[in-house]
């Protein structure tokens, strides 16, 4: 395998970014973070705006785990349609939710140009049908959230149309959203780490938490040093179960595999309005553009946590189905990603005394979890109205405990992914 199928594309093009510090000796703190991702930094740098003391450990780089190795799409929402979730929870919940949920794009937006993030970021993203009964679903979707909810950024694309933002696929139509979009998501998560330095959190990386404790005060242990804080926040992800079992039951990790392809000559006759896009499969296809032209496409699902032995190779069939005349383009860079997923694909956020926790986002997370980070220190300073929406979607541990969930959860992914295919 070159060096450049040994990493990713993101850590590739990184922009420049602080030493490494590892956690040594007992420190204190106002608020302890766990986790270097998108969630844990907007935590840590809204805490710190607060006033508060902040202290961040994340067990590898900043944003190693899914912040820096997804596919950088931008997709405004939860992984429920709004349709979903005004049928389950009624209009005046649906109605709360969609004001976070539809706006954490924004929060993004802030962000970046609040703290001037070098990171590629795009406007547009389309959801591409495949099946006629998924477009359908897409046209209903809009005409509630245009009508019912005043979200007028979506479009709906009917198949004669789809050329104008993707040429591959024969997709039976789309749904665009100009409020979403696409970035380099590695860049970000270092951006935020930069803001949260400036802000004053002090971070540690290569500081994995070996036991967290909450009696009077939180204790987070890593096996060089201590933190004491009031509060923690944690922000792990598909690794919450190593920090907090019984909070870890609620998701099952997932491995998703990303390719970027060699500068292509032709990028804008794939992409022509160099929107973001992901399709209606249960195992989705999603694709975008690099800066520098690359496709960045990702495909197929793996429920073992071993890669495959060449994952360019697993990846390439799912682009070539889409683009064809990419059967045999070179690919430069291929990785993987684990993504967290609860058993109804809603995040699972929620508290346990001093303990604040955000995870599962299941693949959609990219837009929502700046903004839940910043919820979680809205929590706790006293400020709960927000944070209880979103603690109020319903979750349930996967069944089977610590030693059957995982088996059970991968026999019932598999067989909607089977009949997906069928």
């Amino acid at each position: 395998m070159s060096d450049r199928l040994a990493h990713s594309y993101y850590a590739a093009t990184a922009n420049p970014s602080a030493a490494p510090a590892r956690l040594a000796g007992h420190q204190k703190a106002d608020v302890v973070v766990v986790g270097g991702g998108f969630s844990g930094l907007s935590a840590a740098l809204a805490c710190a705006e607060k006033g508060l003391s902040v202290i961040l450990l994340e067990a590898g780089d900043i944003g190693s785990g899914a912040a820096g190795r997804n596919g950088g799409q931008l997709i405004p929402g939860l992984r429920w349609g709004i349709r979903e979730i005004d049928a389950a929870f009624g209009r005046v919940r649906a109605r709360a939710i969609f004001d976070l949920a539809w706006s954490a794009g924004q929060r993004v937006r802030d962000r970046i140009s609040r703290h001037e993030i070098a990171c590629d970021l795009k406007s547009g993203h389309l959801a591409a049908a495949c099946k006629p009964a998924h477009f359908a679903d897409m046209q209903r979707e809009a005409e509630m959230l245009t009508r019912e909810f005043g979200w007028q950024s979506v479009t709906v694309v009917p198949a004669a149309e789809m050329g104008a933002h993707v040429r591959g696929g024969d997709y039976c139509g789309g749904l665009y959203d100009r409020c979403g979009g696409h970035f380099h998501p590695l860049n970000y998560a270092l951006g935020l780490a930069d803001a949260a330095r400036q802000a004053g959190v002090r971070i540690f990386t290569h500081s994995r938490v070996v036991s967290l404790s909450d009696d009077r005060r939180v204790i987070a242990e890593t096996a060089a040093g201590s933190v004491e804080a009031d509060h923690a926040v944690l922000a792990t992800d598909a690794w919450m179960g190593d920090v907090a079992p019984d909070i870890g039951r609620h998701t099952v990790p997932i491995m998703n595999y990303n390719v970027a392809t060699a500068p292509l000559l032709d990028a804008a006759a794939l992409l022509p309005s160099d929107a973001a896009v992901a399709d209606s499969r249960f195992v989705l296809n999603y694709f975008r553009l690099s800066s520098d032209r690359r496709l960045i496409f990702g495909g197929g699902e793996r429920y073992r946590q071993t890669p495959p032995a060449d994952i360019a190779a697993f990846v390439r069939p799912h682009m070539a189905a889409i683009f064809p005349a990419l059967a045999s383009v070179p690919i430069d860079y291929a990785w993987g990603g684990t993504v967290a997923v609860t058993m109804n694909r809603l995040p699972h956020i929620g508290r346990r005394g001093r303990v604040f926790f955000a995870h599962g986002f299941s693949g959609h997370g990219a837009m929502i979890t700046t903004l839940t980070g910043e919820i979680l220190a809205e929590a706790l300073t006293g400020t709960v109205g927000r944070f209880d929406v979103l603690a109020g979607l319903p979750s349930r541990a996967f069944p089977g405990g610590p030693f059957l969930a995982r088996p059970l959860a991968t026999l019932g992914l598999i067989w909607y992914a089977m009949r997906g295919r069928l």
